[in-house]
C-alpha cells in the first residue's frame, strides 16, 4: 500500500470514502504477491493494482460494494472458478482478496501517515476487524481478546522481520488450530541503496533505485560531483570519503550497497568495510581487469576467499548495456534476480515457476 498512500491521504483529507482491496493469498503463477493493493473511492477513482489488470473490473465492482455497505468481504479468483475467465484471470494462478472500507479500519489516519513516513506498523485483519501493531501499543480488536493477543504477538513478529502473510489460529488465539485466518501486513523502513561516486551512472543507478522502492544514499567525497542538481533522485547526498562514512552508518540485511568508484583510493579501502557488513547485495563496477586488481588488493588487505564471493563484480547482468540508463537497468536486474533466487536467463527458456518464492 506504500505506493498508494498519498492518495489515500488525500481522500482522507477530502472526506471521501473508499475501500482497500489487498492480495492476501496466492496460488501457482498468481500476477501479485500478498500486500499487492488496489483502492477504489466513492467517486469511482482507482489507485494501485492487484493483478496486473486480470481482475480489477470484478474488484472494482467489490469495492463500491464494500463502500455502500461498510463492510468488509474476501474473494478467490482463479481457474477454478466458473468465473475465472469473466473476470480476465487467465493466466493460472488463483488469488485472495480481501476488501475493506475505510469506515471498518482501525486508526486509517494514523496508520497512513506512519506507512507515508516510513514509521514501522502492523495490521492484522479478518474479514470484518483489525487490529494495528505499532512498537509498545495495539488498537481495535479482532472480537476475542485471546485471539487479539495471540495475533499481535505473532504480528509483532513479522513486523521485526518485515513480513507479510497469512497466519491460522483458533478462535480464541489457539496456536495450535487453525480456524481463524488473520492476514498480517507489515509496513517497515524502505530497505536502503547505498551508491559510492557521484558519476553519471550513479545518477541512473539512484533513480532506478527510488523507482524499486529504495531509499537511496549517493555518497562522494568531491562536493563538486555530489550535488542536489546532478542527483535529484537521491534521498540523500553525503560528501565525506566511503569508507568513513560506510564506517559510520546503518547497514543491514536488506541494504544493497553500490560501489561506482572504480579508483582503487576509493573503492578498495570502501569495499573492506562493505564486505564486513551484512549488506544484501555489494556490486562494485569495473573492468575484469580492474575487478581482478581489485581482488589482488583485498587480498593483499586480509579479506578471505567466503567474503570476496559476496561481491557482483563486474557489477550487473549481461545485457549488453552501455548507456548509464541500460547499465542502470542491468544493475537492478543482478539486484533482483539475487534476492529472489533468479537464474538472469530468459524466462521463454525455463520451465519454472515465473514468481519465485
Amino acid at each position: 500500500m506504500r505506493d498508494i498512500v498519498d492518495g489515500l491521504m488525500a481522500w482522507r483529507t477530502a472526506g471521501v470514502a473508499f475501500a482497500v482491496a489487498t492480495v492476501v493469498r496466492t496460488w501457482r503463477s498468481a500476477p501479485r504477491q500478498p500486500g499487492a493493493a488496489m483502492a477504489v473511492s466513492a467517486h469511482g477513482e482507482v489507485l494501485g493494482s492487484i493483478s496486473g489488470g486480470c481482475v480489477e473490473g470484478a474488484v472494482y465492482e467489490l469495492c463500491l460494494a464494500s463502500i455502500e455497505t461498510g463492510k468488509a468481504r474476501t474473494q478467490t479468483y482463479g481457474v477454478s472458478d466458473d468465473d475465472a475467465f469473466d473476470v480476465g484471470l487467465t493466466c493460472g494462478g488463483t488469488i485472495e482478496i480481501l476488501v475493506q472500507p475505510d469506515a471498518a479500519m482501525t486508526e486509517p489516519d494514523e496508520v497512513l501517515a506512519a506507512i507515508r513516513d516510513g514509521r514501522p506498523v502492523a495490521t492484522a485483519s479478518v474479514e470484518d476487524a483489525q487490529l494495528v501493531i505499532w512498537s509498545g501499543r495495539v488498537a481495535g480488536s479482532l472480537g476475542d481478546p485471546d485471539l487479539d493477543h495471540a495475533a499481535a504477538q505473532q504480528a509483532a513478529g513479522m513486523l521485526a522481520l518485515g513480513t507479510t502473510g497469512t497466519v491460522h489460529l483458533g478462535a480464541n488465539g489457539e496456536q495450535r488450530r487453525d480456524e481463524t485466518s488473520v492476514f498480517v501486513q507489515s509496513y517497515v523502513t524502505p530497505p536502503r541503496m547505498i551508491v559510492f561516486g557521484a558519476i553519471d551512472f550513479a545518477a541512473a543507478v539512484a533513480r532506478i533505485g527510488r523507482f524499486l522502492g529504495y531509499h537511496v544514499t549517493v555518497c562522494d567525497a568531491r562536493p563538486v560531483f555530489a550535488t542536489r542538481k546532478r542527483f535529484p533522485d537521491a534521498d540523500d547526498l553525503v560528501v565525506q570519503w566511503p569508507h568513513k562514512y560506510l564506517e559510520s552508518t546503518a547497514v543491514d540485511e536488506r541494504t544493497v550497497l553500490c560501489v561506482l568508484t572504480h579508483d582503487p583510493k576509493f573503492d578498495v579501502p570502501l569495499l573492506e568495510v562493505a564486505l564486513r557488513t551484512p549488506a544484501r547485495y555489494i556490486g562494485a563496477m569495473g573492468s575484469r581487469r580492474t575487478h581482478e586488481d581489485r581482488l589482488r588488493r583485498l587480498r593483499e588487505a586480509g579479506m578471505d576467499e567466503a567474503a570476496l564471493a559476496r561481491l557482483s563484480s563486474p557489477i550487473g547482468l549481461d545485457l549488453g548495456a552501455r548507456t548509464p540508463e541500460e547499465t542502470a537497468v542491468a544493475i537492478a536486474a543482478e539486484i533482483i534476480a539475487q534476492a529472489w533466487g533468479g537464474s538472469g536467463r530468459p524466462l521463454a527458456d525455463l520451465e519454472t515457476p515465473i514468481h519465485h518464492a
